[in-house]
C-alpha cells in the first residue's frame, strides 16, 4: 500500500519506520524537515496524491490545520485520511468536515502507548467514524498495534482518548507525590518499588516510569508539553464541569512549561516536588 505519514515526531517517525520495512511504500512528510530518513518528502501535496491512506499525527489541533493546508488540494475520492493526534471532538468534527468535502474518507484514531510500546507495534488505537472506513484502514493500523477499539461516531474516541490521558496524568502525580513522601521518610527505592508492586495501586504507568522516577532519565517517551497540551484540551471541552484535580495539576504543568521542561518526559514533573513551586 502507498502510505503517508505527516508528522515525523517521537511516535510517527517510528510507525514510517515500521510500514517502511514491512515493504509498504511511505512517503514521509514534517514541518521541520527530516532529510536524514529514507523515506522523508520535502513536499506533502505529492506524498498526499501519491498515497492511499494518510496518517496524521501532530502535536495538536494548530498542527493537524497545517497539515491539511498542505495536503487538502491533493486529496480525492478513494483515499482515507487517519487523524491520529490527539485533539479534542469539536476539532476532530471540524477536520473532518474539511476532509470530507475532497471526497476522501476521515477516521480519527487517536492512540495509547509511548515510544516503547510504538517500537514494538503494541500501540491500541481508539477509533471514531464509520466502521467501514475502519476495515479499508485495519490491514496497516493492525501492523502497528495489539488491539483496535471501535468507540463510535466521530468525536467519541477523541474524548475518550483525553479522558485517559487525564487519567494517566493525575496517575503520575500520584506516584510522584507517593515516591517522594517515602522518600523523604527513609525509605528507599528499592523498598517503595517492591511494596508497590504487592499493592492494589500498582499500574502499568508505575511499571513504565519506575526506571526514570529511581535514576532521574526525563528523556522523554510522551513529553511533558505534550501531556500539557491533552490536558488544556480536556479542560477546554470539558465547559462546566468542575473537575478540580485536572485544574490544579493544569497549574503545575504551567509551572514545569515554564521552567523550560517542556521536551522532557512528563514524569519530570515529579522534580516540582523537591523544589519551590
Amino acid at each position: 500500500m502507498n502510505i503517508g505519514v505527516f508528522g515525523l515526531g517521537i511516535i510517527g517517525r517510528v510507525w514510517a519506520e515500521n510500514l517502511h520495512r514491512d515493504g509498504d511504500t511511505v512517503r514521509g512528510w514534517n514541518r521541520t524537515a527530516k532529510p536524514e530518513l529514507p523515506f522523508y518528502t520535502s513536499d506533502a501535496r505529492a506524498a498526499a496524491a501519491q498515497s492511499d491512506l494518510l496518517i496524521i499525527v501532530v502535536a495538536d489541533p494548530p498542527a493537524v490545520q497545517q497539515v491539511l493546508d498542505q495536503i487538502l488540494p491533493a486529496l480525492r475520492t478513494g483515499q482515507i485520511v487517519v487523524q491520529s493526534s490527539t485533539i479534542s471532538p469539536s476539532a476532530t468534527l471540524r477536520f473532518a468536515a474539511q476532509v470530507q468535502t475532497t471526497g476522501a474518507a476521515f477516521l480519527e484514531a487517536p492512540f495509547t502507548g509511548s515510544k516503547p510500546a510504538a517500537e514494538q507495534r503494541q500501540m491500541v488505537f481508539y477509533i471514531g467514524g464509520n466502521p467501514e472506513n475502519l476495515e479499508r484502514a485495519r490491514p496497516v493500523l493492525s501492523r502497528l498495534s495489539r488491539a483496535i477499539e471501535f468507540i463510535g461516531p466521530l468525536g467519541s474516541a477523541s474524548a475518550l482518548k483525553l479522558a485517559l490521558n487525564m487519567n494517566l496524568a493525575l496517575m503520575a502525580e500520584s506516584l510522584g507525590e507517593s515516591l517522594t513522601f517515602a522518600r523523604a521518610t527513609g525509605i528507599s527505592d528499592d523498598r517503595f518499588f517492591s511494596a508497590l508492586k504487592l499493592n492494589v495501586g500498582q499500574s502499568g504507568l508505575a511499571t513504565l516510569k519506575e526506571p526514570k522516577l529511581r535514576t532521574g532519565d526525563w528523556s522523554p517517551q510522551f513529553s511533558l508539553k505534550h501531556m500539557g497540551k491533552d490536558l488544556r484540551l480536556t479542560i477546554e471541552s470539558a465547559g462546566q464541569q468542575p473537575l478540580p484535580q485536572l485544574r490544579a495539576l493544569v497549574k503545575l504543568y504551567e509551572t514545569g512549561l515554564a521552567r523550560g521542561w517542556g521536551d522532557d518526559d512528563f514524569t519530570g514533573l515529579t522534580r516540582l516536588l523537591t523544589k519551590p513551586v
